[in-house]
C-alpha cells in the first residue's frame, strides 16, 4: 500500500499531468518540491505525535491507508479544468497519508521485530522491503496491465481505484501488528542522534536517495525517447525492482554476517557501474539495458535493506525513540525525490525534450546526462561517506 506512493507515484505523475492535464515538466517539478515545505513541518511533527501517543497506534494505522484509500482514487480523476489546483490538493493528501504510514512502520522497528537486536532488525528490515518493493514493481506495472484488460485510456483511472481498494484491505490485514505493546526510549536530541551516528547516517540516505530518486523520474523517458524502446518500459522496470527484491534476502545475510558498512562498499559500485553503462548505450539496445537494470535493481535492494535497518539499531542501542528520528528521515527521502523533479524535469525542458516527440540530438543528450552521469557522481559521493561510517556497528 505504501509503496504506490513513492517512486511508482513519481514514474508515473510526469506523465499523467502532461498528458491527461496539460500540465508542463517544469510546473510540476516546482509544484513538487514545493510540497516538501510542509513536509518540512509535518514529518518531525508526525513523528512526534506517533512518540506522545503510543496507544493510538491503530488510529494512524487507519488514518494512513484512508488517506491513501480516498487520495489514489481522487489524484487520477483529476482533469484539465483547474487541474494545478486540484492536483494539489490531493497531493497534499496523499503525501501527509504516506509519511503517516512510513514513519510509523519504520519507527516501529523495535517493536515489531522478534528481539531489539540488530540481526533480528536488519531480518525484519528485509521482510518489509520486500514488501516495498513487491508494492513498487506492482504499482509500476499496474497501468499497462489495466489497459490491457480494457481500462480507458492509459489506464490510469482504473488504476487509482485499484490502489484505494488495496488502501482498505492492507489496513484490514495489518491491524494485529499494531496491537503489540510499544518499546519505549528517550527523547532524540541532536546530540543524542549525533552520539549515535544516526545523524551521518541521515545525511547518507539523503545523497544515496538522489540517484534512485533521479533515475525513476526520468525512467520511463530514457526508454521510451532515449533508447527507443518502445512500449519496454513497463517490463525493463519490474525487471529492475525484481532484482532488488531477489537481492534483499543476499544482502540481509551478507549484512548480518560482514556488517552494513561492508556489505554497502560491494553494492555501491554495482549502481555505479550501471550508471556508467547506461551513458554509453545506443537506441535499441534492449539486451543492454536489461542486464544494466538487473545490476542496479540488486544494488538499490541493498540501499533498501541496510540503510533504515542500520538507522534503526543505531536509534535502538542509543536507547532513542525512533518515530520523530524517523519523521526526518522520511522527509530525507521524499525531499531527495522532489529535488530530482525540481532540477532534471526543468532541465530538460530548458534543453528542449518533448516525451513522445522526435528530439533533436541536444536534448536526448541532456537526458542521458541527466539520467546516468548526475546520479553517478552523486552516488560517488555516497560511497566516500560509506567509508566514514564505523567499520562494524554494535550489536544491541
Amino acid at each position: 500500500m505504501l509503496a504506490a506512493a513513492g517512486i511508482p507515484l513519481y514514474i508515473h505523475l510526469p506523465r499523467f499531468a502532461s498528458v491527461e492535464l496539460g500540465i508542463g515538466l517544469a510546473a510540476l517539478g516546482s509544484l513538487l518540491l514545493a510540497l516538501r515545505v510542509i513536509d518540512l513541518v509535518q514529518d518531525p511533527l508526525i513523528g512526534w505525535a506517533i512518540d506522545r501517543f503510543p496507544k493510538a497506534q491503530n488510529f494512524f494505522a487507519l488514518s494512513a491507508a484512508s488517506g491513501l484509500a480516498i487520495g489514489f482514487p481522487l489524484l487520477f480523476s483529476v482533469t484539465g479544468q483547474g487541474g494545478m489546483l486540484r492536483l494539489t490538493v490531493v497531493l497534499i493528501l496523499l503525501f501527509s497519508a504516506y509519511s503517516l504510514g512510513m514513519i510509523l512502520l519504520y519507527a516501529r522497528s523495535a517493536t515489531l521485530a522478534k528481539t531489539p537486536t540488530t540481526p533480528d532488525l536488519m531480518r525484519l528490515a528485509a521482510w518489509r522491503e520486500g514488501g516495498m518493493l513487491t508494492g513498487v514493481i506492482l504499482a509500476a506495472m499496474l497501468p499497462a496491465l489495466l489497459v490491457g484488460m480494457g481500462a480507458a485510456g492509459e489506464g490510469y483511472g482504473a488504476f487509482g481505484w485499484a490502489l484505494g481498494g488495496v488502501a482498505v484491505v492492507a489496513a484490514v490485514i495489518s491491524y494485529p501488528i499494531w496491537q503489540r505493546p510499544v518499546i519505549k526510549g528517550e527523547k532524540p536530541s541532536l546530540q543524542g542522534l549525533a552520539q549515535a551516528g544516526a545523524l551521518k547516517l541521515l545525511l547518507l540516505a539523503l545523497v544515496n536517495s538522489l540517484p534512485v530518486a533521479i533515475t525513476s523520474t526520468l525512467f520511463l523517458f530514457f526508454v521510451e525517447d532515449r533508447l527507443m524502446l518502445a512500449g519496454q518500459a513497463g517490463p525493463l522496470l519490474v525487471l529492475f525492482f525484481l532484482s532488488a527484491g531477489l537481492s534483499v534476502p543476499l544482502w540481509t545475510r551478507l549484512a548480518n554476517r560482514v556488517g552494513g558498512r561492508q556489505a554497502l562498499l560491494i553494492a555501491m559500485p554495482l549502481a555505479i557501474g550501471s550508471f556508467v553503462g547506461a551513458a554509453f548505450l545506443a537506441p535499441g539496445q534492449m539486451a543492454g539495458f536489461a542486464v544494466i537494470c538487473l545490476a542496479s535493481g540488486a544494488a538499490l535492494g541493498a540501499d533498501m535493506v541496510i540503510l533504515p535497518a542500520l538507522f534503526s539499531v543505531s536509534l535502538t542501542n542509543a536507547g532513542l525513540n525512533a518515530a520523530l528520528a524517523f519523521g526526518v528521515w522520511s522527509f530525507a527521502g521524499k525531499l531527495a525525490l522532489a529535488l530530482a523533479a525540481f532540477f532534471v524535469l526543468p532541465l530538460l525542458q530548458a534543453a528542449g525534450f518533448q516525451p513522445g516527440q522526435t528530439n533533436a540530438p541536444e536534448p536526448l543528450t541532456m537526458l542521458t546526462i541527466a539520467y546516468a552521469v548526475v546520479p553517478c557522481v552523486l552516488k560517488l559521493f555516497a560511497l566516500a561517506l560509506v567509508l566514514t561510517l564505523p567499520t562494524k556497528e554494535a550489536v544491541a
